[in-house]
């Protein structure tokens, strides 16, 4: 029972955790938008609509501006003396590696979204 107890408190720290760290911004609208949501590169999206950007971010447009968060997912719990994290922006993950040795997968035990 105990070991179930831990498990639970677990499991419901890495969700708060998760949910905590999301990467998200806002860009209120400017008050003379009625018709849309102009984003930084200064593309006016359509109101209720989605996108994604080259950034791996997935934004919405509404009437109050637009929300973006990041959508790949970041590594964290791993030995950041032995290895790193790089970034593939055409899939939008992480692939942790050894730094001696790029070739090789280094072992990760916590990701944050």
């Amino acid at each position: 029972a105990a070991q179930n107890a831990l498990l639970f408190s677990f499991v419901v720290l890495a969700t708060f955790v998760t949910l905590c760290n999301a990467q998200c911004y806002f860009i209120p609208n400017e008050s003379s938008a009625s018709n849309g949501c102009k984003d930084l590169s200064g593309v006016t999206h359509e109101l209720k609509s989605d996108w994604k950007t080259e950034n791996c971010e997935s934004c919405h447009c509404s009437n109050d501006g637009i929300e973006c968060c990041n959508t790949a997912a970041i590594p964290m719990g791993y030995d950041r003396d032995k290895c790193q994290a790089v970034f593939n922006k055409e899939t939008c993950t992480y692939t942790v590696l050894e730094k001696k040795d790029p070739l090789k997968n280094c072992t990760v035990t916590a990701w944050v979204l």
